[in-house]
């Protein structure tokens, strides 16, 4: 075959092989320089940022498969440095790639790869309808991902739009200060934030919703009327609402709101804060919340963070929440192959808690920034957890923009505890499993009562983990104690791990 082929000029596609454009079909450019540009950029940027190296030949070969996945009868061919793009026996294309040194600039690398990965692509869009009628960003979507599949589960290619999207929800959702309920059949208004927009045009509670920006709303689709009135702060909506059978239009202008992501609740002298995510404002939510319980004349006698179903979010934030409760040392560390990416986050010298026992509460759904919490409380002996085991998202994304508006995620180091077992794959693993049932949960606690480790073991082989894990090895550790979640009452449970100090003693990760 390799005969053949060398007969054919490198870098030209073979004519039998492309369609030939009739008198009235001209075949449409290909968006070279748009290619060109993006595929640069992020070729650069995973060569240079990415936690797995990869090779130039790696990315052309992987990003070709991804693009010209939309078409059943082109594959992709690689014997030693020669790539060929075929259509069932025959090359439509053929070429040696470039060299996989990756001395120099990671711009001028990437450059040369997607040099090379175009005219692949040139000929894969000449030869292909299917791929011509794919939109564009489609085919870069379908390149990248093909290529992270290769390398991680998170990083993924983020198109324009999404890129804008995302930005705003960055930025900030916007609120009138308004929440609804359905009443007789009607929307109504149930509650208007002291000093919100709504409060300063004259709107009440009571007052019946008619119209969201021309639409009309609904009895039966409440959430429909809500999200109409959801968007980007500092833009403008228009309510018609109505009082007293008089109807009236106002304009308001959407404020940047404050989300919640922590409540309080103190049970019988233990305080239990559920923590739903972690913004910008979580860990100062947390101190808040803390102090104000310490600073009373019954302090409480032990805490309850409830992570389930907490998907993460920002990880400073998750060292900060961490720091309340930590007295010096390590918190946790980050590892990739960037130098910047090489973190430790270090505890400073106060406990806001005074040294009250802690139980974390996890389940199958907590991850990414809520598991970093739990583990870093766990490994320095701080808290006992119970629950499930958690996901296993050990791994920190950067966003780094592309040419064209959009963006990659790209996950550029992995999360390291202080003794070295990693995150990713695994998870955490709680000292209190309650995924075999109310019965088994209650053995497992009449066990720690006890002074007994009924997790003991599995924590051990947890924490002897060092990266990369292997898959089944991860598998077999999380399979000791399933999510996604636990049992009825977990909540009781923790109270009653908390105040119990041969328990919770027993409990405590060593």
């Amino acid at each position: 075959m390799l005969a053949c082929l060398s007969a054919v000029p490198v870098g030209v596609a073979l004519a039998q092989d492309v369609p030939r454009a009739g008198a009235h079909e001209a075949i449409p450019a290909f968006p070279l320089e748009e290619m060109r540009q993006v595929f640069s950029a992020g070729f650069a940027a995973i060569l240079d940022r990415h936690m797995e190296r990869a090779l130039p030949s790696d990315l052309i070969t992987w990003g070709l498969a991804g693009f010209t996945a939309t078409d059943a009868g082109l594959r992709v061919e690689r014997q030693g440095r020669e790539l060929r793009l075929m259509r069932g026996r025959r090359a439509v294309f053929s070429r040696s790639m470039p060299s996989d040194s990756l001395r120099g600039a990671p711009e001028a690398i990437g450059m040369t790869a997607a040099e090379s990965l175009l005219h692949f692509q040139e000929a894969a869009w000449a030869a292909s309808p299917a791929i011509r009628d794919t939109k564009r960003d489609a085919l870069l979507r379908a390149s990248f991902n093909a290529i992270f599949g290769h390398l991680d589960p998170f990083s993924r290619y983020v198109t324009p739009e999404e890129a804008q999207l995302a930005r705003e929800r960055r930025l900030g959702q916007g609120s009138v200060g308004l929440r609804l309920m359905v009443q007789r059949g009607q929307v109504l208004v149930a509650a208007v934030t002291p000093n919100s927009p709504a409060a300063g045009a004259g709107i009440r509670v009571g007052d019946r919703l008619v119209m969201v920006d021309d639409e009309m709303v609904f009895a039966n689709d409440l959430p429909g009327a809500e999200l109409l009135m959801e968007g980007a702060a500092e833009t403008e909506v228009v309510l018609v609402t109505q009082r007293a059978g008089r109807r009236r239009s106002t304009t308001l202008r959407r404020v940047a709101q404050r989300v919640e992501t922590v409540t309080a609740e103190t049970r019988d002298g233990v305080l239990h804060l559920r923590i739903s995510g972690f913004t910008a404002l979580t860990s100062a939510q947390v101190t808040g919340f803390v102090e104000a319980a310490f600073a009373g004349a019954n302090p409480p006698r032990g805490l309850v963070l409830d992570l389930r179903g907490n998907r993460g979010g920002i990880l400073t934030q998750a060292v900060a929440v961490a720091d309340i409760f930590l007295v010096g040392g390590e918190i946790v560390g980050t590892a990739g192959r960037h130098p910047e990416a090489n973190r430790r986050y270090g505890a400073s010298d106060s406990d806001l808690a005074q040294g009250r026992p802690i139980v974390v509460m996890v389940d199958g759904r907590t991850a990414s920034a809520a598991e970093i919490l739990a583990a870093a409380l766990a490994e320095r002996g701080r808290a006992a957890v119970l629950g499930t085991g958690t996901q296993g998202k050990g791994l920190v994304q950067i966003l780094l923009p592309l040419p064209n508006g959009g963006e990659l995620q790209l996950s550029w180091s992995r999360i390291v505890m202080p003794s070295g077992w990693p995150l990713q794959g695994a998870g955490l693993l709680p000292a209190l499993c309650t995924a075999g049932g109310a019965e088994a949960a209650a053995g497992a606690l009449v066990a720690l009562r006890a002074g007994q480790q009924p997790m003991g073991a599995f924590l051990a082989r947890l924490r002897a983990l060092r990266p990369p894990v292997a898959a089944l090895d991860a598998e077999a550790l999380r399979e000791t104690c399933p999510g996604p979640d636990g049992v009825e009452r977990e909540a009781d449970l923790a109270q009653a791990l908390v105040t119990d100090t041969t328990a919770y003693q027993a409990a405590l990760m060593r």
